[in-house]
């Protein structure tokens, strides 16, 4: 174990120089405590003076990595480049393109040469390089070794970012694809993503991204479903896709009767061409290592062995580049191989108990990388997959044959032996996207859990005391006890949370609401239905919010969604809806991002309308009208979609989105204003409002989208009065909670979720 203090220390050094760039004297004050302490161990011989020494020096070297980028930061900070200066970048790319939900793309660079107006600079400048669509297609063609051209702005860069340059670029001058090698590999790639084209999705997506981790085609919906399931490490070149591709090599030359120091030369000789084939950057070079360290503890049937090859690995890789400390994937790859080889034979031992030992080993393995990993992913995403560890056994029989088949394809020699190789590669891969979709589409998959260093802890105390009350250790049965009693109380809460969202939360509600109003704080999230179809007129702005609202109400599809306008309060949640819903009827486009949110609508399977007046439709059998916005308004408040929802047996609904008193004015002269059951008032109840518009609608229920104790004083007292003189019974989320509307014998019921008394 004491390669693991070298490696820590290490860990540290370099995560606190990169976070804090200014302490290059740390690599001085590391190497010259690193001498002092070698001499003193060469004079006492106590061991732990050596590990001293030799955990100081790698921390000096990390340290020294850092301190080294120093002069490059200086010279950049001539150009005043955080000033938003326009700078012109010869680069050349070391990184593939990583699609962003915009359209856009961000990837890694080495510029060359830097200027702003006469000043440049001309040295290798580590870059991250971010590029909106049209920039996108631009560089398509290039890939690992084009030289670029491109003129952009800086951005700032955080401190721990291996890039010291950030660029949005602005015009991209020239783009060449790659030569020689380079191109060959990308050949390669592009001719497997081609071969998958007429493969049924969303299997065929799934295909290249298994292979060689290009996630291109691969749909948004797949993908959100990957993510949700615990299962983006198969579409991403993770240690996993290593390990898989590496062990077909040595069961091949194993099956060919090759000697053993065959079978390894072999299998590196084909992990070398895997990392060249999927691109030589960081992260598959870490997946490499970590894959190549897993087998190799595996192989030795030693797992301390393989501990120590891991600490040898992690402290080369952080002193080859530092910043490697402050990746969530660097820590996420070290802590699942660390599992891997410690705990997966313990609770695979443990297992055994209660199961056939193929079944106990099968589930070992993604339990004890679940449990390593969890509390390092909550702390960028506060939700506990429960599900994960029984989709990862279920989906992980089809990993093998799909990433086999699909590297094959890539590099068969002839196009009908690659495109029947992704015939085949295309089975497993389907089944794989089925177990995403339909894991994630079990509303108690994703346990919410607290974020921050808190959740991080607690989950990792559970996860120990799960541990523990597997493997039951000989020694401490009173641990062993405590151990299972948090266990059961775990099991417990969650089981009850999962309950009051999944079952119980439905059936609070009545159970035959025509309308209703989620509490998605300062914000608008209002739902309608008729027989078995549902409408919903805006998201909120929290994504978290509108899914425990849809949870509540026990909606996982949408046949509409309306978009009344494309402020944050209004559109925030879309990223909950996106992929369910049929139809998406949106406001007029204001800039390239509310275009970009429409286009990951229509890429998760929706058909997209602008709205106007005039237009209708239905849902289930109300029909909808749209009472604005018309052709001339300009995008904003004032252009919000207003709808008008009638049908038998449904209260009539007016929904205002955000219209202004001007805005509502205008409505008035447009159309006639009809008689209503319920209005969902406008903008949050602002004191911008005609009250002509509600006297002439003259509703019965009103209810008002609005968070608690929010800055703006909404709902204000003037709206409330206006209301209240008509005797309109109003329901407000930041007091009463989730709204909705029924009719019971042909009166209204207004039921709030957080009844005042």
């Amino acid at each position: 174990m004491r390669p693991t203090v070298v490696a820590l220390t290490t860990w540290a050094a370099a995560g606190l120089t990169t976070s804090v760039p200014d302490l290059a004297a740390l690599a001085v004050a590391a190497a010259v405590a690193a001498v002092l302490s070698a001499v003193t161990f060469a004079r006492f011989r106590h061991p732990a003076l050596g590990i001293a020494a030799v955990a100081l020096a790698c921390a000096a070297a990390a340290a020294g990595g850092v301190a080294a980028m120093g002069p490059v930061r200086s010279q950049l900070a001539a150009l005043q480049v955080e000033g938003g200066r326009q700078l012109d970048v010869d680069l050349t790319v070391v990184g593939h393109l990583s699609g962003t939900a915009d359209g856009g793309a961000w990837f890694d660079a080495v510029a060359s040469r830097v200027s702003a107006g006469a000043v440049t600079v001309s040295c290798e400048i580590p870059t991250r390089v971010g590029v909106d669509p049209a920039g996108r297609a631009a560089v398509s063609a290039s890939g690992l070794g084009s030289e670029i051209r491109l003129t952009g702005r800086a951005i700032p860069a955080n401190p721990g970012e291996r890039a010291v340059l950030v660029l949005r670029a602005q015009e991209v001058k020239r783009a060449p694809p790659p030569e020689g090698v380079w191109a060959g590999f990308e050949a390669l790639r592009d001719g497997l993503v081609d071969s998958t084209r007429g493969l049924p999705q969303p299997g065929a997506g799934l295909v290249p991204g298994l292979a060689v981790g290009d996630t291109s085609s691969l749909d948004a919906a797949t993908d959100a479903a990957m993510n949700a399931s615990s299962l983006s490490h198969l579409t991403a070149v993770s240690g996993a896709n290593c390990a898989l591709v590496v062990g077909a090599a040595f069961m091949l030359l194993a099956a060919l009767g090759a000697p053993r120091c065959v079978r390894v030369i072999g299998a590196t000789t084909v992990l070398a061409g895997f990392v060249l084939l999927v691109t030589p950057e960081p992260s598959v070079v870490r997946a490499a290592a970590m894959a190549a360290i897993a087998l190799l503890a595996v192989a030795l049937g030693r797992p301390a062995v393989g501990v120590a090859v891991l600490s040898s690995a992690v402290t080369v890789l952080l002193i080859a580049d530092p910043w490697l400390s402050t990746s969530l994937g660097f820590a996420l790859s070290a802590a699942a191989t660390a599992a891997l080889l410690l705990l997966a034979r313990p609770l695979a031992r443990g297992l055994e108990r209660w199961m056939p030992r193929a079944l106990a080993l099968a589930l070992a393995v993604p339990a004890a990388a679940q449990l390593a990993c969890g509390p390092l992913i909550v702390l960028i995403d506060p939700h506990v997959p429960v599900l994960g560890i029984a989709a990862n056994l279920v989906a992980d029989p089809a990993a093998a044959p799909a990433t086999i088949a699909g590297v094959l394809a890539c590099i068969a020699p002839f196009p009908w032996l690659r495109d029947g190789l992704s015939a085949l590669a295309w089975v497993p891969a389907a089944w794989i996207a089925a177990v995403a979709h339909t894991t994630s589409a079990i509303r108690a998959q994703n346990l919410p859990w607290p974020d921050g260093a808190f959740g991080a802890a607690l989950l990792a105390a559970i996860s120990v005391a799960i541990v523990v009350a597997i493997v039951r250790p000989a020694r401490g049965p009173r641990v062993t006890a405590i151990a299972t009693a948090i266990v059961a109380l775990t099991v417990g809460l969650c089981a009850g949370n999962a309950t009051v969202r999944t079952i119980a939360g439905p059936l609070t509600v009545p159970t035959t609401w025509d309308v209703a109003m989620c509490d998605v704080g300062q914000g608008d999230a209002t739902l309608w239905r008729s027989e078995s179809a549902v409408a919903l007129v805006d998201t909120g702005a929290e994504p978290e919010r509108l899914r425990e609202c849809l949870d509540t109400f026990g909606i996982d599809h949408l046949d509409l969604v309306v978009l009344t306008h494309f402020d944050l309060d209004h559109i925030g949640g879309s990223a909950a809806v996106i992929g369910h819903a049929d139809l998406v009827v949106h406001g007029p486009v204001d800039v390239p991002e509310d275009q970009r949110l429409l286009d990951r609508f229509a890429a998760g399977g929706a058909r997209l309308t602008q709205a106007s007046t005039g237009m209708t439709g239905t849902v289930g059998e109300t029909r909808w009208q749209a009472l604005g916005p018309t052709p001339r308004d300009e995008p904003g408040n004032g252009a919000s979609v207003a709808l008008d929802v009638v049908g038998p047996d449904f209260p009539r609904t007016v929904l205002l989105g955000d219209l202004g008193a001007d805005a509502q004015a205008a409505l008035m002269r447009r159309v006639e204003v009809p008689r209503v059951d319920v209005v969902k008032v406008s903008h949050h109840g602002s004191a911008d409002q005609d009250p002509e518009l509600y006297r002439r609608l003259h509703p019965t229920i009103g209810l008002v989208g609005v968070g608690a104790e929010n800055r703006y004083g909404h709902p204000t007292a003037t709206l409330l009065s206006t209301l209240s003189a008509l005797g309109v019974t109003v329901g407000r989320t930041d007091t009463d909670g989730d709204l909705a509307v029924s009719m019971d014998d042909g009166k209204l019921v207004l039921w709030r979720a957080r009844p005042s008394g």
